[in-house]
């Protein structure tokens, strides 16, 4: 699962330019064959405008939200692409200047406004980004744009507009959500946010929206807190990015990356600092792991800890004979990855961006298991059962268990990242396959497929070739977890028709077809096949 292939060529800086939306839907041009059942439409989002007037944007999470979309027609195939119509995109455009600070870029006050009006400008707080770059998923039969904070933003999926601004704030206690929610097969989402916990500390919250509503009103405004977890630190947060959950807990790991909340507070305002400026990490600390009930919701209190990790993005995670397991797509140590994830670094020539990525944390597939009765006499014993897996649990004098992990995938600067599961059929359930897309010193060159129980793997590569998270979609009737195909969109830079979107077997990751278009197209994150 290693990447075959070098880019001393740089190809790789085009998917980190800016591209203008399109008018239309354009058609893109087919080699080999659409299979029949994709009928409806991929729907991706990423950064797509990397700079205003002559104001750059820094970070790879700053650019302004580009929304993309294939739609699958009787074997055809046509791409669109819109802006998403944030306040930060509407006013930046108006005003030809970054004028909303973005996760790696400070805004500067207006330099119109003269010093009585900026210094009292500063009183009115923060304004926090709606710049929904990262994901977008249903809730109740609407479509929502989302990034990390506070607001998310409602648009539709057949013409891309752009409907209204959400403040989650209105409706549940929670400073922001994440863009990994967890969506049930009823359409019931749960997701994961921090708050201000009792005694004025902070708290994390999961919160549950419920699916479509028989009076047609909408969900959002039915929004509940189903159960909160502690804060290690009162004042400073963890981030966090993405949860797990199966089908009768949630599983939350607090890493050591830290958003300090003073700072946060203090700084901005005054020194001219953004989001990353906030993140610190508690090299002490290690990794701490919780676990909570679903249904009804409780905290259970016990004491899980790691070996300090960072960590994006859940796999999946499931119940076995009293045993929880999830699978995480880890980077080693205390270090905030995010980190290496600015613009000038991942535009730099190959040479460069090697360099960068031998200090940069280390990518790790990992399996962790946690055992869910407890008794304090098993203290130096492995409580981990399970036949199949080497990951270890064991009791300390103070109470704790401290959790060993299982390696899954491991190589050197090559990431297996943004995972993928047959999500419909195997969320919350013991399954055999993940999906991802591989990163050579952070730069997207493949698709990789992992065989969680038995660590096989297959890859698919071609050079000059940058992919993005692959999606699963079912066969109908599908019998098999992988029965299905990935979709991908694929930049080629410098070729006649410069990106495409490529269907793959999920099977063997054999390639079925390919739907080319005439444009650019930048990177991606995250996205969803809606039928």
């Amino acid at each position: 699962m290693v990447s075959r292939f070098e880019h001393p060529a740089g190809g790789y800086k085009k998917i980190f330019e800016t591209c203008e939306e399109l008018a239309e839907p354009i058609p893109a041009s087919v080699t080999g064959r659409i299979p029949a059942f994709l009928r409806g439409s991929l729907l991706r989002l990423g950064p797509g405008l990397f700079e205003v007037g002559d104001e750059p944007f820094y970070h790879l999470f700053d650019g302004q939200a580009l929304m993309h979309k294939f739609d699958f027609k009787n074997g055809q195939v046509t791409y669109y692409r819109k802006y998403v119509r944030t306040d930060a995109y509407v006013r930046a455009i108006t005003e030809k200047r970054v004028v909303i600070t973005e996760f790696g870029t400070f805004a500067y006050p207006d330099p119109c406004k003269n010093i009585f009006s900026r210094f009292f400008s500063y009183f009115k707080g923060v304004e926090i980004t709606d710049n929904c770059l990262v994901n977008v998923y249903p809730v109740g039969e609407d479509f929502y744009a989302v990034t990390e904070t506070n607001y998310i933003t409602k648009v539709n999926p057949e013409t891309l507009e752009t409907l209204k601004k959400v403040d989650m704030c209105h409706y549940v206690n929670v400073n922001g959500v994440t863009a990994h929610p967890h969506i049930e097969n009823d359409g019931t989402v749960y997701n994961i946010g921090n708050c201000m916990g009792k005694g004025a500390t902070l708290a994390y919250n999961i919160v549950k929206i419920p699916p479509t509503q028989k009076d047609k009103s909408d969900p959002i405004e039915k929004t509940k807190v189903v159960v909160q977890f502690p804060s290690a630190e009162r004042f400073k947060p963890a981030y966090v990015h993405s949860f797990g959950m199966s089908e009768n807990y949630f599983v939350f790991v607090e890493t050591p990356v830290k958003i300090n909340l003073l700072k946060f507070l203090s700084a901005w305002s005054i020194r001219g600092s953004n989001y990353m400026d906030c993140f610190e990490s508690n090299e002490s600390q290690g990794t701490l792991f919780h676990i909570a009930k679903k249904n009804p919701g409780e905290y259970i209190n016990l004491k899980f800890k790691g070996a300090a990790i960072g960590l994006f993005h859940h796999i999946n995670t499931y119940e076995d004979q009293g045993f929880i397991v999830f699978d995480l797509c880890a980077w080693k140590g205390f270090e905030f990855v995010y980190n290496y994830l600015w613009l000038a670094n991942l535009r730099a020539n190959w040479d460069e961006v090697k360099k960068a990525a031998m200090i940069a944390p280390q990518p790790e597939v990992r399996r962790y298991v946690i055992p869910l009765d407890v008794e304090r006499e098993e203290q130096g014993k492995n409580l981990v059962s399970l036949p199949y897996t080497t990951a270890t649990a064991v009791m300390h004098t103070d109470g704790s268990i401290w959790l060993e992990p299982e390696v899954l995938f491991s190589g050197p600067r090559q990431a297996f990242e943004f995972p993928q599961i047959n999500y419909s059929k195997y969320a919350g359930k013991n399954y055999k396959y993940a999906y991802g897309l591989g990163l050579n010193h952070f730069i997207p060159d493949r698709i990789c497929k992992l065989n969680v129980r038995t660590k096989e793997t297959w890859v698919w590569q071609e050079p000059e070739s940058y992919p993005s998270e692959p999606l699963f979609v079912q066969t109908p009737g599908g019998v098999e977890e992988d029965d299905g195909v990935l979709l991908t969109i694929v930049a080629a830079p410098g070729t006649q028709r410069p990106a495409y979107l490529l269907i793959l077997s999920a099977k063997d990751l054999s390639e079925i077809a390919r739907a080319e278009v005439e444009c650019d197209i930048p990177v991606t994150f995250h996205g969803l096949y809606k039928h």
